[in-house]
């Protein structure tokens, strides 16, 4: 350090450099050896600061592999309507960069290991321009689709400032499209309403001789950075710390190998039927609760049922705008924070309790929302780990009529062009309707599926609005369509030949028909025990009869409980051929994950073995049979 201080000021050949103690936000972790070499990767810098957690993350992702997308690239398209005067657009896009560092911010990792944003001091914004007024309509929106898509193929080198670049294209002679491609790095969801409202004070203030500093001064995202080295982190650490305790297993509804390589998302868009969105907003301003609240409530018991598990853990997408910082809501950057969300259900527990419990802890928890969540899961340990994410998207409403030039008008063109690395994104957007998007990776869950979910969390909620002192183990968390593959299609066996299922024959009657044919053949067999036909239809008629006696028949559910084994095959048949319909339930379960399934599932009888009896709660109230007890 001192000889750094020593060049500083007498070494010609390094005189007018730099030195640790000129980027103080760093502290001690920049040594002189780290700002010669960051000099070299951008010639006098204007700052440099750390990285906030998330960003840290980000930048892992953005350089993990440089082959694949880049999944935190995204993009937006502006329709602007009116006389433009594209020179003067530029140069407002310009002044931007000049009035918000973090927008001309480069992000590497030193030799040191040491990750650090560099802010160039000139920095030119990338632009380019393109004209469709020559084709036809349709020829027009197709090159349209084309440029863009061009745009979105480009990856972003987010060494080389700026990590945004600005396609306009003339779509007509007052009609422009404009196309922002930029990486989450440097700026996040809640930033482009701020930013498109400086954006368009800029270019009036310029058709008048003016500039960006006509402005009020806006608040530098190195303000925030600077926040966040203030906070105690003990006292986060302790907090999150309680929040998981217990936590054993992480939450997955994917295998966490399918999902290593980068694949762009695909997404559904959808919208809440008017009715139900109104009714949630009645539901939260009743019960003092949030929207955020009821949408995280109910993901909550879609992924109880996803994961097959009472206490589950998602990512919640959190503001991260210190209400202590002055004029964090119109500062531009990253501030968001991605951050574990536990729920416990309790089947006998009323929803209303569950969900204001939910929102008292994430109130207790909004002071040390800062944590990065590397470090919650390093506390917190593989409990922490989860694979969906929630996004409640209550941004700063765009820039009014009266704000935006009187002689231009300025609207989103299209849903974002956003990407992450969760398998599985709830995105919602407050409103009547309240609408969003469901983005998910296509190799681990297809349109189909994903459009059931959004089926099966608007049955949710419309249960949650309809009575919120329903106990959770009541709510009915499929939708009709959803219900019928579970109780039906799924309770099909795919024997026989492709003309008997499409005939509909019940699986009762297939088996009786193998019997007739194949009395003596081997049915069965696990380890020294074998079962033929004919002994196998033995015990599931015994079973079956005494299934009746009980009130088993159609559509009655049954829970089977039970490993793989000669027994479990006895029992699920036994439960067919009583008419009933069989959930089956693995032994291997945590008692605590048997007793959520069993209450959400409400069956009549558990059919269990000697050796799953013992998971079976002790308080379920039906009847419990021991298929093997003699």
């Amino acid at each position: 350090m001192l000889g750094g201080l020593v060049g500083h000021t007498v070494d010609d050949a390094t005189a007018g450099g730099h030195t640790p103690a000129d980027f103080p936000l760093l502290g001690t972790a920049l040594t002189q050896a780290d700002v010669e070499e960051l000099e070299t990767l951008v010639p006098g810098p204007a700052d440099v600061w750390p990285l906030s957690p998330l960003q840290e993350g980000m930048l892992f992702h953005a350089t993990y592999d440089d082959s694949g997308p880049d999944v935190y690239e995204g993009q937006r398209a502006l329709e602007l309507d009116g006389p433009l005067d594209a020179d003067r657009l530029r140069a407002a896009w310009q002044a931007m960069l000049r009035r918000h560092p973090t927008l001309r911010a480069s992000f590497h990792r030193l030799t040191s290991g040491a990750a650090v944003q560099i802010v160039g001091s000139d920095v030119e914004l990338p632009w380019c321009e393109a004209d469709v007024t020559h084709l036809g309509p349709a020829e027009a929106r197709t090159e349209t689709e084309r440029l863009a898509e061009r745009e979105r193929a480009q990856r972003i080198d987010v060494t080389r400032p700026p990590l945004v670049r600005l396609l306009l294209i003339r779509l007509a002679e007052h009609r422009h499209r404009l196309v922002i491609t930029s990486h989450h790095l440097i700026m996040d969801g809640w930033s482009l309403p701020v930013l498109i409202g400086d954006l368009t004070a800029v270019y009036e203030a310029l058709a008048t001789g003016g500039d960006e500093r006509d402005l009020p001064a806006a608040t530098s995202y190195r303000e925030y950075l600077a926040w966040l080295g203030r906070q105690d982190g003990d006292v986060a650490r302790q907090a999150w710390r309680a929040e998981l305790d217990g936590l054993d297993e992480p939450t997955l509804v994917v295998p966490s190998d399918a999902v290593r390589v980068p694949v762009v998302p695909e997404r559904v868009r959808f919208a809440f039927p008017e009715e139900l969105s109104r009714g949630v907003s009645a539901l939260a301003r009743d019960r003092g609760l949030t929207v955020n609240t009821l949408v995280q409530g109910a993901w909550a018991l879609l992924l109880a049922r996803l994961a097959g598990r009472a206490d589950v853990v998602f990512g919640a997408t959190v503001a991260g705008r210190p209400t202590d910082l002055p004029g964090a809501e119109s500062a531009i950057g990253l501030f968001i924070n991605t951050l574990p969300v536990r729920v416990r259900l309790d089947a006998r527990q009323p929803v209303a309790e569950m969900l204001a419990e939910l929102q008292q802890r994430q109130v207790a928890l909004m002071a040390h929302q800062h944590m990065g969540l590397s470090e919650i899961r390093r506390l917190a340990g593989p409990g922490a780990e989860f694979d969906t994410l929630v996004v409640y998207e209550n941004y700063p409403h765009p820039p009014s009529d009266d704000a935006t030039p009187a002689s231009l008008t300025v609207r989103p063109a299209g849903a974002p062009q956003d990407m992450g690395h969760y398998p599985l994104t709830f995105v919602v957007s407050p409103g009547t309707p309240m609408q969003g998007d469901f983005v998910h990776r296509p190799d681990v869950c297809d349109r189909a599926r994903a459009e059931q979910m959004i089926a099966s969390l608007i049955r949710i909620l419309e249960q949650l609005v309809a009575d919120p002192q329903a106990p959770v183990g009541q709510l009915d968390v499929a939708d009709t369509a959803a219900r019928e593959t579970v109780v039906h299609a799924w309770n099909a066996t795919e024997a026989q030949t492709a003309e008997v299922l499409a005939a509909g024959v019940p699986l009762p009657e297939l088996f009786g028909r193998q019997v007739e044919a194949s009395p003596d053949a081997v049915a069965l067999e696990a380890g020294e025990t074998r079962l033929t036909y004919r002994e196998l239809g033995a015990e599931a008629g015994r079973l079956a009869r005494y299934l009746v006696g009980l009130g088993v028949g159609p559509e009655v559910r049954v829970a089977v409980v039970g490993e793989r084994s000669v027994s479990l095959v006895v029992a699920l048949l036994g439960v067919s051929l009583a008419g009933g319909v069989f959930v089956p339930v693995d032994a291997g379960y945590p008692a605590e994950r048997v007793g959520f399934v069993l209450g959400d599932v409400g069956p009549a009888v558990v059919v269990c073995s000697v050796g799953s009896r013992g998971v079976v709660p002790e308080g379920f109230a039906g009847r419990v049979v021991v298929v093997d007890d003699p």
